[in-house]
């Protein structure tokens, strides 16, 4: 586990790719997701983030295989959320693995580490959203210790909507 740097930008837009079409396979529309492009704007969005992530407040994880192969990510910060404070919540913004990669523990590292940087940062929470469709995104969150907080929002950013369920835990 490492901190990600511009140099995992391509890793890390081909990772989110795979995991939007592997994890959201029938709770998106498929043409949408066989669309996905990992280059281009997504690209151009990861590189900037790891260009302008202040390691005091937010960044994005990595965990690597033997063979020193990107996995999967995190990315995380302050909430984004109005009715948090931004102070003592944090949100995990996002966590991809490669779906070859699905079902050997990586995940339960990656969410590890990631909740360890969250609380070494002083967060006393954190809260992340899910689909309300991706029952096993939400297995894995329960697993991990978080549960549904009551809040709801709809994102009407692509061109079908999507009913997102926060999810909430406390940190150590």
């Amino acid at each position: 586990m490492r901190q990600a740097t511009t140099e995992d930008a391509v890793r890390i837009a081909e990772i989110h790719v795979l995991g939007w079409q592997g994890g959201y396979r029938g709770l998106m529309p498929q043409e949408y997701l066989d669309g996905l492009d990992p280059g281009g704007a997504r690209l151009d969005r990861w590189t900037r983030s790891l260009q302008t992530a202040d390691w005091a407040r937010e960044g994005t994880l990595v965990v690597a295989s033997a063979d020193g192969e990107i996995d999967g990510f995190a990315g995380f910060g302050p909430t984004r959320d109005s009715d948090d404070d931004a102070r003592r919540v944090g949100e995990i913004r996002a966590i991809y693995l490669r779906p070859d990669s699905w079902g050997q523990g990586l995940g339960r590292t990656l969410m590890s580490a990631t909740l360890r940087q969250l609380a070494d940062l002083g967060y006393t929470e954190v809260t992340l959203w899910v689909l309300d469709t991706n029952v096993r995104a939400q297995r894995f969150y329960d697993a991990a210790g978080f549960s549904p907080d009551g809040a709801a929002k709809v994102d009407e950013s692509l061109d079908f909507p999507l009913r997102e369920l926060r999810y909430r835990r406390p940190l150590p």
